[in-house]
């Protein structure tokens, strides 16, 4: 355990270990560490230097690691166990060797710098593509608190945050660096993904408070214990949720789980956080909230005009912690900041309270037979069958170029249906298939699918019965896992090949 003066007083000392190294102001340095004392004092090293922290994945393959600290130019990486043979043409320190140096370094004077001194870089998730580099800036952590864990949740010196996203990760840097840094409060850091079980120890050992998660972390959180409020989150008194959007029914068995609201919000890397979300004071229940007091948001249309309330729109954003742009990268820059609005290609829809709610990515859309359709949609029909733990949809090309949906399951146990490669789709339903309200939707209730063909009939049957024709999955495949970021969103990118 260290208390806040300890660690200021290792960063600063980490800052004469780093100066050592030749690390001086402006200086990129590569932190591929997971959560835990190193990483914070590597921060807070960097920064009283006046250099910039590049927050990277200790967990990506080395070729994502290759072009990050190629992209930023590294002048030193610092990196966890097991990364020693990572970076060998650049200079490196291992944290363990931070760690060692520092109690006997002296301390480093703190360079000055003002409110728009580059403070870090981070990458964007990749749900797309490649990564990104964003950059933020020294007054950019502050102003995170200050609109969003102090006004939004209240957060003081008494609370304990345990965040399942890591610290070098936008949402997870807020969580568990700047509210506790900021508050005076503490965070539990871990140094991997925790286990559901993990998260129920974890939760009860040091009273946590504040619990922060993505939608599949809490999925597999129900999914593991049942709903049902559970006497180790007696501690918590709120949870917040982002990444991407809570399935229909999944925060209300959060919420009994916990027994604490489950506040939904949405952020991205080049805002820093969140820019819309819900509080203690306002929570709109499948909505991500109202903007965060600071920053505008508009829906526009595909052209950049406005559109009524009630009609949906790309989200457009505006505020103090948006990015002044992408490392090295001019015209994504221009592209996707235009006169200091950021385009999200999030779409959304403003409620008549001001709160808004989120319909996915405009790189979501799936085009069959020349029709768009939303796989959201989709999704959250098939979602309520009992016998489906996560379910992707996309649109897939057959045999003959054509593109057709399918639907992507993982079953809620492995005693389900047998899992297929995803790109050999199981049994593939055809029109004449299935047409009426057989079971999960039948009067009898759920019944318990006896095998992949079973369970295939069953989920096209449903989606027949709620969903126009054209937007009923072709074909199942039953899957393992869906391919995911680190930080739990999808890469539809990959779905829509049909294999990962």
């Amino acid at each position: 355990m260290w208390t806040h003066g300890e660690a200021h007083d290792l960063g600063a000392r980490a800052a004469g270990v780093l100066a050592g190294h030749g690390v001086r102001a402006g200086d990129r340095v590569l932190l591929a560490l997971p959560d835990g004392i190193a990483w914070v004092a590597a921060f807070l090293g960097v920064a009283r230097l006046g250099a910039v922290a590049v927050l990277v994945n200790p967990e990506l393959p080395a070729p994502e690691h290759a072009f990050m600290a190629e992209d930023v130019d590294a002048a030193l990486c610092v990196t966890g166990p097991g990364l020693e043979d990572r970076f060998a043409d650049r200079p490196r320190l291992g944290s363990d060797q931070l760690l060692a140096l520092a109690p006997a370094a002296e301390p480093a004077a703190a360079h000055p710098v003002d409110a728009r001194t580059p403070l870090y870089v981070q990458y964007t998730s990749g749900t797309t593509g490649r990564p990104k580099g964003v950059v933020h800036t020294h007054g950019d952590p502050g102003t995170y608190h200050e609109l969003i864990g102090r006004r939004l949740l209240g957060i003081t010196e008494e609370d304990v945050t345990l965040s399942v996203s890591k610290l070098y990760f936008a949402y997870g840097f807020g969580n568990a660096f700047v509210f506790p840094l900021f508050s005076g409060s503490s965070a539990v850091l871990v140094d991997r993904r925790p286990t559901p079980a993990a998260v129920d120890e974890l939760v009860a050992r040091h009273r946590v408070s504040l619990l922060y998660s993505v939608p599949s972390a809490y999925a597999a959180l129900v999914a593991d214990r049942g709903s049902g409020h559970t006497a180790c989150f007696a501690s918590v008194r709120v949870a917040v949720s982002a990444g991407e959007g809570l399935p229909d029914g999944l925060g209300g068995q959060i919420t009994e789980l916990l027994g604490a609201p489950v506040l939904e919000q949405i952020g991205s890397t080049e805002a820093g956080h969140a820019f819309c979300a819900n509080s203690l004071g306002h929570d709109r229940p499948g909505t991500v909230g109202r903007p965060v007091p600071g920053f505008e948001v508009e829906l526009r249309d595909r052209a950049g005009r406005p559109v009524p309330d009630g009609t949906e729109g790309e989200l457009w954003v505006r505020g103090p912690t948006v990015t002044p742009g992408y490392l090295n990268r001019p015209e994504e820059t221009r592209r996707t900041l235009v006169g200091g609005w950021l385009a999200t290609h999030d779409r959304a829809r403003r409620e008549p309270d001001g709160s808004y709610r989120h319909l996915g990515r405009t790189d979501d859309m799936e085009m069959v037979g020349g029709i768009t359709v939303s796989p959201l949609e989709v999704e959250a029909v098939l979602r309520a069958h009992p016998a489906v733990r996560e379910i992707a949809v996309a649109a897939v090309p057959d045999g003959r170029g054509r593109t057709r949906l399918r639907a992507f399951v993982v079953p809620t146990a492995p005693s389900a249906p047998s899992t297929a490669s995803p790109a050999s789709p199981a049994t593939p339903t055809g029109p004449t298939g299935p047409t009426g309200p057989t079971g999960p939707t039948g009067p009898t209730g759920p019944t318990v699918p006896t095998g992949p063909a079973r369970l295939e009939d069953e989920l096209v049957a449903l989606a027949r019965e709620r969903l126009a024709a054209f937007k009923v999955p072709r074909s199942v495949s039953f899957v393992a896992s869906l391919p995911r970021t680190p930080t739990g969103k999808l890469r539809r990118h990959l779905v829509r090949q049909g294999a990962w």
